[in-house]
């Protein structure tokens, strides 16, 4: 999993600084449910998600509106995913392209926002922290035991039922933005079907 994660790039380290006990439960997905109903406005707020679409629609050289919106998406997404399941994916390398990960670093700026989105609104209720850092420094972190090359794919791999238990699958437009779905489809031919039938 070392393609295509240009430096800076980073590690979801999600640590409790609240409780939250009242977070929006109904954004909290029954375990053999799936939520179309979680859009990315719905997980962000209407309003913090208007703010971040037009933020990256107006700057210079943006993608189409569309890309802009499925990126969005995708990062709200994520984010929904290491909230929910902090036991399983808090500290894996970041599993998305750089452009969400520049998403991921535009809601941080808004700090109060950033904090209500990550202790009101997504399901675990903790702040979700971010650690700028390349995937040799990963490896090699004393924070970290080095994972071996059988880990590290499982972990890579680890997200992708979580993502299709909770979203219904990936889909053409979410399929660029997740590094290990794109190395599956592209290189090893797999179709959107096939990864999202994986089983971790």
């Amino acid at each position: 999993m070392t393609a295509q994660t240009p430096a800076p790039t980073a590690t979801s380290n999600a640590t409790s600084t609240s409780t939250a006990a009242d977070y929006d439960r109904s954004l909290t997905v029954p375990d053999t449910a799936i939520a179309p109903a979680l859009t990315p406005e719905r997980i962000l707020g209407a309003e913090l998600y208007r703010e971040t679409l037009a933020h990256f629609t107006q700057k210079p050289g943006a993608p189409e509106a569309d890309v802009v919106a499925a990126q969005v998406r995708e990062c709200a997404r994520y984010l929904h995913l290491v909230s929910r399941h902090r036991d399983r994916l808090a500290g894996l390398f970041l599993p998305v392209e750089q452009d969400i990960d520049e998403i991921w670093h535009f809601l941080i700026l808004q700090t109060r926002e950033y904090r209500d989105l990550c202790e009101q609104r997504l399901p675990g209720g903790h702040f979700i922290h971010h650690r700028s850092i390349s995937y040799d420094a990963y490896r090699t972190s004393a924070e970290t035991v080095a994972p071996s090359r059988a880990t590290a794919a499982e972990e890579a791999l680890r997200w992708i039922p979580l993502y299709a238990e909770a979203f219904g699958g990936y889909d053409a437009e979410g399929l660029p933005h997740w590094t290990v779905v794109r190395f599956l489809h592209e290189e090893l031919g797999l179709s959107l079907t096939e990864i999202n039938a994986l089983e971790n």
